[in-house]
């Protein structure tokens, strides 16, 4: 597949200190249209983001995560993408991983979702219990079953991403955008990917929790 076809969107909050080298690192690996979305940040996110050259909007509130990746969403149909990567922002994916989604998506799949659970990796347990949750109450209300049902790292090609309509704002996109998979019978499938939890990430108040995880499958239980 020709790079020049496949987006990668990046939604950001508060990223300032990371930004940069998230952005670098994607670089490097060859694929040059890049769409961050600055989600209302109140540091020098923005600025920063500008001066590497990529593409970034800002919300001048912060909306959410799930508003975030829609808004990257809408802009990477207006530049005629075929295919659509999520990243999240802070450091925790390892850019090398996309080449797996990608290659999967040259064998036909519809979505490739990035996985922390089909290879051994050092996962702070607190982690671990909330995605297990999460992956047992996505099955209960929408009868798709995965390892990692609130992975960041994800590519859709261009049917997914135009038939996939997410409703949150914030963090159950990751679950809505299961939901419609199984509704509209699109091809999926998983694949391992890295994770690389810093101090810096493991501190970020805006990343999910059991507290945050609970509110999430309160959420989706009352929209369904």
């Amino acid at each position: 597949m020709n790079v020049q076809s496949i987006f990668l969107i990046v939604p950001v909050y508060n990223e300032g200190r990371i930004i940069k080298s998230v952005i670098v690192a994607l670089k490097k690996t060859g694929y040059k249209n890049i769409i961050v979305i600055d989600d209302g940040s109140s540091d020098m996110t923005f600025d920063v983001v500008k001066k590497t050259g990529v593409t970034v909007l800002k919300h001048r509130i912060n909306r959410g995560k799930g508003a975030a990746l829609k808004t990257g969403m809408e802009a990477a149909k207006q530049f005629h993408a075929d295919v659509v990567v999520t990243f999240d922002g802070d450091g925790q994916h390892d850019p090398k991983d996309i080449v797996k989604l990608i290659y999967q998506v040259n064998k036909g799949y519809d979505v490739v979702l990035g996985s922390r659970y089909l290879t051994r990796q050092n996962i702070p347990w607190v982690r671990r219990v909330a995605n297990a949750c999460a992956n047992v109450f996505t099955y209960l209300l929408y009868d798709i079953w995965v390892t990692d049902s609130q992975s960041g790292l994800r590519a859709y090609t261009k049917k997914a991403f135009e038939i996939i309509d997410t409703k949150s704002d914030r963090y159950e996109v990751e679950s809505e955008a299961l939901r419609d998979i199984k509704k509209y019978n699109l091809s999926y499938i998983e694949v391992p990917m890295r994770v690389r939890y810093t101090r810096y990430s493991l501190t970020k108040t805006t990343k999910q929790n059991l507290w945050s995880g609970f509110l999430t499958m309160m959420r989706l239980m009352l929209s369904k």
